[in-house]
């Protein structure tokens, strides 16, 4: 069986000439617009034509992880008649390992979740496939985000849509060292919490794109800020590893991770806006996730 997955959007040449030039914030980007991208994102009575991004969470029994997986790689077509971004498990950090970690993307927000998952309900291949693979699971979230719209403000950031439109190319099963990076924040709570965190982050990111030593396959996914469920809750989604081009070959994710960071570290503006950042949160975690051979983002 043939599955599909989109291809790093960036080239080599691409990704490098856009770190040689600086991005700075458009001036028209004023805190009244970054205030408004937080009261979408944290108000349940946000329109329901708006996109949405949900991420679904899945405890996996240890001893009935690997059955798990067998199923859900074999039944993958059918999940992808949702409109999947991502799908993987923990190797490390915040979230608990044998967790199904998966992220859709709405454009027709919770109406258009509520009617795709209710035609797939229906189908008598899902509910073999939900029979199958009940008694591995342990306990099920399920989180409503919105993409922040400071994705728009850089080219380097294509947001999840592009992953789930993208999902054309055969699977590469070479191409498996890419890993996930989750960066959650759960902020003060506070109406005003999210467009600071919104408006320091967008300051900072330009430093952090830019930094002499970023490894070429380090990509900034998206940002999402949550709207139902915990509150105040906003994840950076990073990739790192894999293949980068035809002829490039295939970068190890963790060493990509690493070299990226300490990159980073070098960046001052970032720094600077970490700092402040940081007395605007309660906890922070990072979660590093190996991507199913399916997952459209890998």
């Amino acid at each position: 069986m043939s599955i599909a997955r989109a291809t790093n959007p960036l080239s080599r040449r691409s990704w490098n000439s856009r770190r040689a030039l600086r991005r700075a914030l458009p001036s028209a980007r004023s805190m009244e617009a970054f205030s408004a991208d937080a009261a979408a994102s944290s108000s349940p009575s946000s329109s329901s034509s708006s996109p949405i991004v949900e991420l679904r969470q899945y405890r996996l029994h240890p001893s009935q992880a690997s059955l798990y997986a067998r199923h859900t790689v074999r039944s993958a077509p059918l999940r992808k008649e949702l409109p999947l971004a991502f799908f993987g498990v923990p190797e490390t950090g915040g979230t608990p390992l044998n967790t199904a970690v998966h992220l859709y993307h709405y454009p027709g927000g919770h109406v258009e979740r509520s009617e795709r998952r209710a035609a797939l309900a229906k189908k008598d291949e899902w509910k073999e496939y939900l029979g199958e693979v009940k008694a591995c699971m342990m306990q099920q979230s399920s989180g409503i985000f919105v993409e922040a719209g400071l994705i728009n403000d850089f080219d380097e950031v294509v947001g999840l849509k592009y992953w789930v439109d993208n999902d054309t190319v055969a699977v590469d099963k070479s191409d498996n060292k890419g890993i996930v990076e989750l960066r959650k924040y759960q902020l003060k709570l506070g109406y005003d919490t999210v467009p600071k965190f919104l408006k320091l982050y967008s300051d900072a990111l330009p430093s952090k794109l830019n930094a002499t030593g970023t490894h070429a396959t380090t990509q900034l996914v998206t940002i999402l800020v949550s709207d139902v469920g915990s509150l105040n809750v906003v994840y950076e989604v990073w990739k790192h590893g894999g293949r980068l081009g035809a002829e490039e070959g295939v970068h190890c994710g963790m060493r990509a991770m690493e070299q990226s960071r300490q990159a980073s570290r070098g960046a001052r503006e970032w720094r600077r806006g970490i700092a402040q950042i940081a007395e605007l949160a309660v906890t922070f975690d990072t979660t590093i996730l190996k991507p199913l051979e399916f997952s459209p983002l890998r």
